[in-house]
């Protein structure tokens, strides 16, 4: 198994065995939305798949089936090799709480 792992400003994408059990395709490979910006780190290639708890939602799970690229607007491009992947967003402590990264 690949044990690098990539990240794209506030996304890390870490290798994984198997995409859990239970988890659908997405229509489209979007990792994480910015919540002020609304950027998004986006696959657009068809050498992947998303995979998440709904059709709908932000892909928690990659696919790459071929070398894809991760885009964002405002982030270099990082390649991603073939492998299956998790995708966890960046926290931020503050005394009341962890909270996601606002991009």
């Amino acid at each position: 198994m690949n044990t690098k792992t990539y990240r794209q400003g506030d996304v890390l994408l870490i290798p994984v065995d198997e995409i859990p059990a239970g988890k659908v395709k997405t229509k489209k490979i979007c990792l994480a939305l910015g919540e002020v910006t609304g950027h998004h780190h986006s696959i657009f290639s068809g050498g992947a798949v998303g995979f998440a708890d709904d059709e709908e939602a932000l892909a928690e799970f990659v696919q790459v089936e071929q070398e894809v690229e991760v885009e964002h607007q405002e982030h270099d491009n990082i390649a991603l090799p073939p492998g299956k992947y998790r995708s966890a967003i960046q926290h931020e402590y503050t005394p009341e709480a962890l909270k996601k990264v606002a991009d």
